[in-house]
């Protein structure tokens, strides 16, 4: 009777939180072990941020979590105080909407970011902050990103499948292509991961994410590169003239 009542409340947990014991020690374990570095790394980027622009060091923002349920997510600040979203929100928009691979904004020397903000953001490094998230129980080490509420609200209710997962920092969208894939093609990523989550396929989405990131980073640069190439090719096109 007693073995039946705790099945029964480990069930009901599961249910509300959407962590499993497994996943939760997970998380905890490597927070733990990766703590020294983590902590440096972390001391780093504040600098980095503190020295770029005025203004406070983390940024707060409400996110879609399990289920559809918000909390406030913690990221460092890459960008300038006060920064307008209106273009983040079109930006969104057209990605959902479309069938266009899913490159940052700011992949494009977007001006609302501070100096060093681009490449904290390609790295993730502006999201160590997340893994108090993550201690929290709101967010886990990996999972389906979390969305801004005005994206949620563009979700199809096929779409919002996805949030059957605690979101994560890494996920197995994030490991298998990101930049390259659709709206869609992350979806049903997520939606894959929400209907196989297990301790393996966790481990093996950890092992990925560092190489990922790293592919990411290229990609970036070789984009940001052909961007200043075409920007220069247009500043120094002849200037056709009449003669009157």
């Amino acid at each position: 009777m007693i073995t039946q009542d705790i099945t029964v409340d480990n069930a009901t947990e599961l249910q509300e939180t959407g962590l499993p014991t497994w996943k939760r020690l997970l998380d905890f374990v490597l927070i733990l072990a990766l703590a020294p570095g983590l902590l440096l790394l972390a001391g780093i980027v504040a600098l980095v941020v503190l020295c770029g622009s005025r203004g406070p060091i983390l940024f707060r923002q409400l996110r879609i979590g399990y289920r559809g349920r918000e909390y406030t997510c913690f990221k460092f600040r890459t960008m300038h105080v006060d920064a307008e979203t209106d273009s983040h929100r079109a930006h969104a928009t057209q990605l959902i909407k479309s069938e266009t691979p899913m490159t940052k904004l700011d992949t494009c020397r977007d001006p609302r970011v501070i100096p060093f903000g681009a490449c904290l953001r390609a790295t993730g490094l502006d999201e160590l902050p997340q893994l108090l998230n993550v201690l929290r129980g709101e967010m886990s080490l990996v999972g389906p990103r979390p969305c801004i509420p005005y994206e949620y609200a563009l979700y199809e209710p096929w779409q919002r499948r996805r949030f059957e997962a605690v979101p994560g920092l890494t996920g197995l969208w994030q490991v298998s292509g990101k930049n390259r894939t659709t709206f869609n093609q992350m979806i049903r990523l997520d939606i894959e991961y929400s209907e196989r989550k297990s301790l393996w396929l966790d481990m093996v989405i950890i092992l990925k994410t560092l190489p990922a990131l790293l592919r990411q980073c290229l990609e970036t640069r070789v984009l940001k590169r052909k961007e200043a190439a075409s920007s220069a090719a247009g500043m120094e096109k002849p200037v056709q003239t009449y003669q009157l």
